[in-house]
């Protein structure tokens, strides 16, 4: 009973943290985000932070400057 009940109020999904990709899928909506796996970081204060994730990131491989630094 408790299942059915908590259940109606929940989503089921699932997260592909994959070398290339990185996908969530919901549960009746498919994958919902497909995304390159990458992640830009700079370098501020002797602090990294992230900049940016995802294409936004691939897009700035070999393309950033020093403080910089896109992951894959």
């Amino acid at each position: 009973m408790f299942d059915k009940l908590f259940g109606f109020w929940s989503t089921d999904m699932a997260i592909d943290l994959g070398t290339a990709n990185t996908l969530v899928y919901v549960r009746g909506k498919g994958i919902v985000l497909n995304e390159p796996s990458v992640v830009a970081v700079i370098s501020r204060n002797g602090r990294n932070e992230v900049l940016a994730v995802g294409e936004e990131a691939k897009q700035m491989l070999g393309r950033t400057p020093g403080n910089i630094t896109a992951i894959r």
